[in-house]
């Protein structure tokens, strides 16, 4: 029976899914000691009934995202449905190569000898999704996990429920549980999952939870990646193209309606620039969403009432240089300029994650990486320049999860980039073999020749360490 299925009469109490939980992990432990997916046929036929379920499902994806927080089509396949099927065919035809040992060239202190590095399973890994790109961010992950070799339990976001139901159905009706199965619910039922042991955890959300899941993983020793966040800046230099870094910014900001971990969260551009940037930022949000965004069909909303009300407290810092309007029973926030603003001022304390852009200004490139290398590591950033001393500045000296420069967001579109953060926005990276490589482990082994046994390394040394040390200086 599925663990998150209730009788109409009775609700299980926590004891009772804490027992189910419990009886599904060991399930799942059973499944790997297996071995059936040692076996690289099998994955891969695995990941293609993976493939062929998105297809059939893509439809009701599309109005599950709609339903939860009206994220046009278009976005949701391009940043969701697609860009997990552009993994998926990565992932089908480089699988057979990854997962050959790889000879490492050998030293001759161990002659004769091969060494390989093989990538083996973890075996048990858990991976908790987010509500922002609820597919993607849950199941891009999954593909790596499965193309490494592992049982996989996973936790949809239950800010986003139609999703979150959506994703549920499709796995229950391509996996056996024993192999990949759905576990539902809020706070409670993610802190009943991080009690069970496992051999990995995968996460992607806020610091804050990331620091609880970190907490739990340790109890086990268990190894995690922590795919967080943090306040991302679009950097915009005097001698960039000014239309072209307002037509990107804009872009990357308001897709999604903001709630994106590598949005741009704030424009630090050179003072004598921004007054010609604030004006083209506010003609392109006129060009993508018209003159009311609002009846726009490509401008999502918020995903429910509490981060409404906290991203239009926002509203009350600085100057509004476009937008600002709000509606609180739609939960539509327009996209908004916020000019005057101040590190000092709410807005800038926390991620934004909402369609709100605060324009900070800077007089010399220093001055502008010192005030990013300041505060915790973005997950992202974004450079607009047109010279090549400076683009090679900013990456030589801020430190940065990923970025692009001369762009935004665009990063993550590319598979053959680990995607990660850094210090306080994450830890560990993924997309395309890095996905593959995060799920597995590299065990190293020698294979040692039996027809020569020179005595050098066996007791008793007598006056050996002489001609030991000339032989390590000469290697």
């Amino acid at each position: 029976m599925p663990i998150t299925s209730t009788s109409a009469s009775r609700l299980p109490s926590p004891d009772d899914s804490q027992a189910r939980l419990q009886q599904l992990v060991q399930r799942q432990r059973a499944f790997f000691a297996s071995g059936k997916t040692l076996d690289p046929a099998f994955r891969k036929a695995q990941l293609r009934l993976l493939q062929q379920a998105i297809r059939r499902n893509e439809q009701a994806l599309f109005d599950a995202m709609y339903a939860d927080f009206r994220k046009p089509a278009f976005e949701t396949f391009a940043t969701e449905v697609g860009f997990v099927e552009l993994e998926l065919k990565l992932t089908l035809n480089k699988l057979e190569d990854w997962v050959k040992p790889k000879k490492v060239k050998e030293t001759i202190l161990n002659f004769p000898s091969r060494s390989y590095v093989h990538t083996t399973p973890y075996g048990l890994t858990l991976i908790i999704g987010p509500w922002n790109y609820p597919f993607n961010l849950l199941v891009a992950p999954l593909v790596g996990a499965l193309a490494a070799g592992n049982c996989v339990l996973l936790k949809p976001s239950e800010i986003a429920p139609h999703t979150s139901a959506a994703i549920t159905k499709l796995i229950r009706e391509t996996f056996d549980e024993a192999y990949v199965a759905v576990v539902e619910g809020g706070v409670e039922v993610t802190q009943q999952l991080l009690a069970q042991r496992y051999d990995y955890i995968f996460f992607t959300g806020s610091s804050r939870v990331g620091q609880a899941v970190m907490k739990a993983a340790a109890e086990h020793l268990t190894p995690v990646t922590l795919e967080l966040g943090g306040k991302s800046p679009a950097m915009v230099a005097e001698d960039a193209d000014l239309e072209l870094a307002a037509r990107r910014i804009a872009w990357g900001k308001f897709l999604n309606a903001g709630q994106t971990c590598v949005a741009p969260d704030y424009v630090l551009v050179q003072e004598q620039v921004k007054d010609d940037l604030v004006q083209l930022l506010a003609k392109c949000i006129r060009e993508f969403y018209g003159g009311d965004p609002r009846q726009s069909p490509d401008f999502a909303r918020i995903i429910n009432d509490r981060h409404f009300r906290r991203l239009e407290a926002y509203l009350q810092n600085g100057t509004i240089r476009a937008g600002g309007q709000t509606d609180s029973a739609s939960r539509y926030i327009a996209p908004t300029l916020l000019d005057q603003v101040t590190w000092e001022d709410p807005v800038m304390q926390e991620e934004i994650f909402g369609p709100i852009l605060p324009i900070l200004t800077y007089r010399s490139l220093d001055e502008a990486m010192q005030v990013v290398n300041a505060h915790e590591k973005p997950l992202a950033l974004y450079f607009f320049s047109s010279s090549e001393n400076k683009k090679e500045a900013v990456l030589r000296c801020v430190q940065f999860g990923g970025g692009c420069i001369n762009d935004t967001v665009s990063h993550l579109a590319n598979p053959n980039l680990p995607f990660g953060g850094v210090g306080g926005s994450g830890m560990g990276s993924y997309h395309g073999k890095s996905s593959f490589d995060v799920f597995s482990h590299q065990k190293s082994v020698l294979h040692r020749g039996t027809w020569l046994d020179l005595p050098v390394r066996y007791p008793p040394y007598r006056d050996r360490l002489r001609t030991l040390r000339r032989l390590f200086r000469w290697l």
